[in-house]
């Protein structure tokens, strides 16, 4: 498996180099013209997000770290970690929707086209429906931890490709309503994805548990593997589960009692404040399939 791992590294290095480098200097392209009609519209935070969730994509799949989780599962979870709970919610945050598809598409692609999918109107639907993201999320997680699935990631690098791009869009769609949440003017979705937040993270504590304190080696690839670590295949699961027990309850809990105290806030309850609402009528446009004016 190891000689696997190292093969893949050799192709995907320059390919994930290669395609992060394009989207980046798509995304620069329009945050420049959008910015070049409101600072408001495109802060200099938003492409800050959207490059660190990128380079936390990297970091999976062609750093170093993509070449050693077949021998340690502490690592294989951090990979996991770092594809749903950061670098899904950075890409959010740097609202790569708004700014490549509304920013440069009359130029590269044909957007009446685009817009009018029905792959685009479905996912557009989507981010609202908080019972669709929810299961989404949670059955990429839970899904790829069940021993079959597991161990088919282990012995086939497509399959573990599969994996990796599958806990990315998972991340994608768990998160989308919580950034949807954010330009919310009233209360009400805000107690909603709070609780969203929190029923999230109940499947993801039982199977930490699981892992702690099954007292067995649930995926048998971990016995016959080279360790990296000095701990035996039971610790290293049971470090594994504790890790996620705790990255986990920070990175959904925290958010959630974010966006609690946001929406008890007067002032959150009463207006958007300007940034936020002029962000808020380009989004509006961009689901009403109405240009911006971007010159």
């Amino acid at each position: 498996m190891s000689e696997t791992h190292l093969h893949m590294q050799s192709w995907l290095f320059p390919l994930a180099t290669t395609s992060a480098l394009g989207v980046i200097v798509a995304y620069l392209y329009g945050w420049i013209r959008l910015r070049g009609v409101s600072r408001n519209l495109a802060p200099v935070w938003r492409i800050a997000a959207f490059v660190c969730g990128l380079f936390a994509v990297w970091i999976v799949v062609a750093s170093p770290l993509s070449t050693v989780d077949h021998r340690s599962l502490t690592i294989h979870m951090i990979k996991h970690l770092l594809l749903m709970t950061v670098a899904a919610p950075l890409v959010l945050a740097g609202a790569p929707f708004v700014v490549l598809v509304r920013g440069i598409s009359e130029r590269f692609i044909q957007y009446e086209r685009l817009i009018g999918s029905r792959t685009v109107r479905w996912l557009g639907q989507s981010r609202t429906h908080l019972v669709l993201c929810w299961f989404a999320g949670t059955t990429g997680v839970i899904g790829w931890h069940l021993p079959v699935p597991f161990e088919l990631g282990m012995r086939s690098h497509w399959a573990h490709s599969v994996e990796d791009v599958s806990f990315l869009c998972a991340g994608l769609f768990f998160w989308w309503p919580v950034a949807e949440a954010w330009s919310s003017a009233t209360g009400g979705p805000r107690w909603s994805i709070a609780l969203y937040l929190f029923l999230a993270a109940l499947p993801c504590d039982v199977l930490s548990a699981f892992l702690v304190f099954g007292n067995r080696l649930v995926y048998p690839s971990y016995l016959s593997a080279s360790h990296l670590f000095d701990l035996s295949p039971l610790q290293d699961q049971e470090c594994a589960g504790a890790l996620m027990w705790v990255w986990v309850t920070f990175a959904y809990l925290i958010p959630a009692v974010v966006i609690i105290m946001q929406a008890l806030s007067p002032s959150n309850r009463c207006s958007l404040n300007p940034t936020r609402a002029a962000w808020v009528r380009l989004a509006a446009r961009s689901s009403n399939d109405e240009e911006p004016e971007v010159v």
